[in-house]
């Protein structure tokens, strides 16, 4: 990697109206696994994670160590949601750079008690912006499966255009054959 990514320096937390947003941390483990195993159903169906069974909380704060030091490395950005003034996770997120063009893959889920209070629109608007405003991205992208109707709800009301339909690039966690919408943003001083 290029020693001016690793460089980057950019605030530790991104604030959206009631949104902090920031990176994993050591100790966030129990509060994210009790998000995961409250999620289970729609993290297996739309996701495809956790099928053999939930992860324990041992497991999960490995997991947040492991995605700060990737953060730190820059290598994957995985971004973790709290209401603002607590530390009640609502929204998992996360850029997932390509940094030669750069551009990068915006994925969301949200916590199931949190959903349908715009806690992902929010969170999307606030990563999107600052992809572009910090990371100097010249697209921003995301995937979610045809049938997810929420999600892709998520990428219009964001501002992000359909670009199209990715036919059978993957399966389903049925093992079913799926399609991909593509939904994207350019960096708006580079439209054209």
């Amino acid at each position: 990697m290029e020693p001016h990514i690793l460089n980057l320096d950019f605030p530790d937390a991104i604030e959206t109206a009631r949104l902090i947003i920031r990176s994993p941390q050591a100790g966030d483990g129990p509060e994210f696994n009790a998000a995961i195993l409250e999620s289970m159903e729609g993290l297996q169906k739309w996701l495809g994670l956790y099928k053999e069974s939930p992860p324990t909380v041992e497991e999960t704060e490995a997991l947040m160590r492991q995605k700060h030091a990737e953060f730190l490395l820059r290598q994957d950005m995985m971004l973790l949601c709290f209401l603002k003034g607590s530390n009640t996770f609502v929204v998992s997120s996360g850029l997932h750079p390509n940094w030669k063009v750069p551009s990068f893959e915006i994925g969301y889920w949200c916590r199931q008690s949190y959903q349908g209070q715009g806690y992902v629109t929010e969170a999307v608007n606030g990563i999107a912006d600052f992809a572009f405003t910090q990371l100097n991205a010249k697209r921003v992208f995301i995937r979610c499966d045809s049938d997810n109707s929420a999600s892709a709800n998520v990428a219009r009301r964001t501002g992000f255009e359909f670009e199209g339909t990715l036919r059978h690039d993957s399966r389903n966690h049925s093992g079913e054959l799926r399609n991909t919408f593509m939904f994207s943003q350019i960096r708006p001083d580079e439209t054209g």
